[in-house]
């Protein structure tokens, strides 16, 4: 399923729901770790947040706002960090978002959040909303509150007025700008994930100059009666009899396979006044009774009648082509079944770094205990990945450096040896061979990842090749544009298909948008020069200067995706966790 929707072209993507591996977006035992790290081993859930609005200002000339809500924790000393943001809603000033945020909350500190809504200019939808610089949207207004009183209101309900950034911090109110509602609910993992193939048959047009163009939401009842949704399909043009792609649902995402869901068939619309086409309410179970007796439900829609409210019972009908369940194991199945994340790490030695001697160097090493951006992440990322590698042993490698008496290498072993003997001893081992390394080579260029990738690669084929129960973590730190891009996918594609993932940190102020072609979170696969499309992404990018405002979010912003491409490829492979023996 997609992440996001939104208007132009994707508002008719996919939302909601699961990915083919439901521990894609939950919770993250490796950050989980760094805040254990960090002193925090309290009592904690994880809290999905569900976002609506009401009477938000409108702030386009020809249509309604955009919105989209994004949602910030505030640190002890102020600072903001970004847990997430929705989707964007196409020409609505009562959205509904259905991507869900997740914040952990830990029952001994007190955890302020801070809810943004933005009109999100229409050059600059695209279908993955992290991408958008939120400095070039319109302000709607925000709000704030503690995640206590959300999570300790008997319906879990908190609904606030929104203030401008000025209101919010003088506690006054002018202007009516809306307002936002927020619904909590603690995440329950369930292993069982059930794939639905659905379609419908004599669809109502709606359209004048051409058929319906239909699309599914489906939504679950909460408590207090209300809706909430969880998915929703793409949009099919032109269709009466649609067959939509298949979508996947946690068990524990409705709560139980009894549980009853609301069935929405709706006719698209740019304006975002989508006609209802019918629904119906059926639970798992009765979906999964609906797919094996292969007949069809009738869909219905409200009707009124004078003063009289009444049930129209429809021609058109929802059919469930295909409806599997199957388990899929957790991050956490991998490692309690002794799977190792082997960490590896590449530093970028071009000229373009600045003379290591001289303060103002991306390089330079303060004595007084402050680390460089290249210190930091090796840090922070390492920090985290060392507890999952048995030996500690890392490789280690620099590029676009002169060794001493030799030509420019992009990729040498940062211990100084030759050869493949390029490990060192834990994270401080790393830290003092690349101070090491800073004395003994020559900054030079150009940019080039392909090298180190195909090393880290060869390291991967090896450890697949013997079948050891390793998973490969590269990260690569550089200050700079690559300059064998081609090159690159090439590598990145070949190595789609091995245990390994890579971590690109973007230090300095260059201009890294080629990084985030590496970085196919938009949709759109890696293509080799020869034509072969990458098995799974393998890429997480992250632009230093835009996550060091707060001291984990650099470590959370890598580490978001690592869970999902490591699933993926025990997936896509067959690769099943090991049972540990007991320990004696």
């Amino acid at each position: 399923m997609g992440n996001c929707f939104s208007g132009g072209g994707h508002g008719k993507f996919a939302v909601g729901g699961t990915s083919s591996g439901p521990d894609a977006h939950g919770r993250n035992e490796a950050v989980d770790n760094f805040f254990k790290s960090r002193g925090s081993n309290g009592l904690f859930y994880q809290i999905e947040l569900s976002l609506s609005a009401s009477n938000l200002r409108d702030r386009d000339v020809l249509s309604k706002s955009d919105p989209i809500a994004v949602v910030y924790i505030k640190g002890e000393n102020g600072s903001l960090q970004e847990l997430g943001r929705t989707e964007v809603v196409l020409n609505s000033l009562n959205p509904k978002w259905i991507t869900k945020i997740k914040v952990t909350y830990c029952f001994e500190t007190v955890q302020t959040l801070l809810f943004r809504v933005y009109d999100v200019d229409t050059e600059s939808h695209g279908p993955e909303v992290k991408t958008l610089k939120l400095d070039d949207q319109q302000y709607l207004g925000e709000c704030t509150c503690q995640l206590s009183q959300i999570v300790t209101d008997p319906k879990r309900f908190w609904t606030s007025d929104l203030l401008s950034i000025a209101e919010s911090s003088e506690a006054t109110r002018h202007e009516k700008l809306g307002q936002l509602t927020v619904y909590a609910e603690v995440e329950l993992v369930s292993k069982t994930t059930a794939e639905l193939i659905f379609r419908c048959s004599d669809l109502e047009n709606k359209d004048f100059f051409s058929k319906s163009d239909p699309f599914l939401v489906i939504s679950k009842y909460v408590m207090s009666g209300a809706t909430i949704p969880i998915c929703r399909t793409e949009v099919l043009k032109n269709n009466l009899k649609p067959e939509w792609k298949p979508i996947f649902i946690n068990i524990s995402q409705v709560g139980s396979k009894d549980s009853p869901l609301l069935i929405e068939c709706f006719n698209f619309n740019s304006n975002g006044k989508h006609d209802l086409l019918g629904k119906t309410q059926k639970s798992l179970a009765e979906l999964e009774k609906l797919s094996s007796s292969q007949q069809g439900d009738n869909l219905s829609i409200p009707i009124t009648i004078g003063k009289d409210h009444q049930i129209k019972v429809l021609k058109s009908q929802l059919f469930v082509e295909k409806y599997s369940e199957s388990v899929h194991h957790t991050f956490l199945d991998y490692l309690t079944g002794g799977c190792e994340l082997n960490f590896m790490v590449a530093i970028d030695f071009t000229a373009s770094n600045g003379n290591p001697r001289l303060p103002d160097s991306l390089h330079y090493i303060d004595y007084s205990g402050r680390p460089n951006a290249y210190q930091k992440a090796i840090q922070e990322v390492g920090s985290v990945l060392q507890f999952y590698d048995h030996d500690k042993q890392f490789p280690a490698w620099g590029f676009g450096a002169r060794p001493i008496d030799g030509p420019v290498s992009h990729c040498f072993n940062l211990n100084g040896s030759y050869g493949n003997n390029a490990t060192v001893a834990g994270i401080q081992g790393i830290m003092t061979a690349y101070e090491q390394a800073l004395s003994n080579v020559s900054l030079a260029g150009p940019t080039l990842f392909g090298h180190v990738i195909t090393s880290a690669a060869r390291i991967a084929s090896e450890s697949m090749a013997a079948n050891e129960h390793k998973y490969f973590v590269l990260l690569i730190i550089t200050d700079g544009v690559i300059t064998d891009l081609q090159e690159t996918m090439d590598a990145l594609v070949k190595a789609s298909d091995l245990p390994l993932s890579i971590l690109i940190v973007g230090v300095g102020g260059a201009d890294f948008k080629e990084m985030e072609i590496l970085d196919a979170d938009k949709g759109e696969k890696l293509q080799s020069s020869t034509g072969r499309v990458a098995s799974r992404d393998i890429v997480q990018f992250v632009p230093f200067r835009e996550v060091q405002g707060g001291e984990m979010s650099v470590v959370q912003s890598l580490l978001a995706e690592l869970p999902s491409q490591f699933l993926t490829y025990m997936r896509n492979n067959g690769i099943q966790p090991k049972t540990k023996p007991p320990t004696p």
